[in-house]
């Protein structure tokens, strides 16, 4: 069996170090335009697993390559509640998806859902079924409309999907990212630190990956072996309700765990506003590694999605709906790493 190639291994290759490796893997700002094309070079040469299905090497592929031409229907509908800027996890994710469409003669349009169209459950005005082979959702999480998408007979994917509760089960294939590995990891590590009173802050009825994070925190609790506080689980999104909740407490736990970085960013100015300091008084860990986790002060703990290769397997998901529509539908997670920062460091020591 090949060996498999690492990030260390591409690094020791060129002589740079891992992090600036996985900067230029996963398209992370701060690196030099030649720095990033030799190490995607090197990483497909060597067939690290992420390249081997080519997602980030639309500028490395021959100039005289054609693109198909598609019997049909050939628009990919992205149906979104939300304007996806660059700080969304799915931005980098749908520039890469976008151009592996189009190589195989797709056109991926976007067609946002309005507040009264998602209560009447209602498509867009700008999206035509005949014109469609298939429906890509992402930030579409109520679950009577999700029902309607899945019922209009076109392929349809899912980016995360509304939260499974109540019985609730979406038909269609759906990606995920792994919400519970790098969430049962920081647990335990922080709990290995000496970390015992730990709290959760983030909606877990919002969507599948809030819920699987709050069920991966509170799992892992209870294999180490430690109460859950559940005034310690605030269940909300917004700033306003955090900080209430907050500031509703006798004492603060040791460590919350946000449901993604954003949340974090509203924890983070509610409990500055109550007069606490992270990480002195509190620390905080969140999830999506989203350009603001390394841009704000303290920069966050948090947990990386590996944004091409959800693109890959984005695609190869969609294309074998569209060629096989009766296959059983799938759940696919993609893998995600823990990365640690200021955010979870004692003020008295660094990790």
């Amino acid at each position: 069996m090949a060996k498999r190639v690492t990030i260390q291994d591409i690094a020791d290759t060129l002589g740079l170090s891992r992090n600036t490796v996985s900067k230029a893997l996963n398209n992370v700002a701060g690196l030099s335009d030649s720095t990033r094309e030799l190490v995607l070079k090197t990483a497909m040469e060597m067939g690290y697993k992420q390249f081997a299905f080519m997602g980030a090497f639309q500028d490395l592929k021959p100039k005289d390559e054609t693109t198909s031409v598609v019997e049909g229907p050939n628009e990919i509908a992205l149906i979104t509640t939300v304007y996806i800027d660059r700080s969304h996890f799915a931005s980098l994710t749908l520039d890469a998806l976008q151009y592996e469409l189009s190589q195989r003669g797709y056109v991926l349009n976007t067609h946002r859902v309005s507040h009264d169209q998602l209560a009447a459950c209602e498509l867009p005005l700008t999206l035509r079924l005949e014109n469609t082979a298939a429906i890509l959702c992402i930030e579409m999480f109520d679950p009577d409309y999700c029902s309607f998408i899945c019922s209009l007979g076109v392929p349809t994917l899912f980016f995360d999907g509304p939260a499974r509760v109540h019985g609730f089960n979406l038909e269609s294939d759906q990606i995920l990212m792994d919400n519970t590995t790098g969430v049962m990891q920081l647990v335990d590590d922080m709990v290995q630190r000496g970390v015992k009173r730990i709290g959760f802050v983030g909606d877990w009825t919002h969507c599948q990956s809030f819920l699987e994070r709050f069920l991966a925190y509170r799992n892992a609790m209870a294999f180490a072996d430690l109460p859950i506080d559940e005034r310690y689980c605030i269940k909300h999104n917004k700033v306003a309700a955090i900080s209430s909740s907050i500031a509703s407490l006798d004492e603060l736990p040791e460590l919350f765990v946000c449901a993604n970085d954003f949340v974090l960013i509203d924890a983070l100015r509610s409990l500055r506003k109550l007069g606490f300091d992270v990480p002195r008084d509190v620390l905080l860990a969140g999830f999506d590694d989203s350009s603001e986790s390394r841009s704000w002060m303290p920069s966050f703990t948090t947990i990386h999605i590996h944004t091409q290769a959800m693109a890959y397997n984005a695609m190869e998901l969609l294309m074998s709906r569209i060629q096989e529509p009766t296959l059983e539908y799938r759940r696919m997670y993609v893998q995600t790493d823990l990365i640690y920062r200021q955010s979870t460091e004692r003020t008295e020591g660094k990790q």
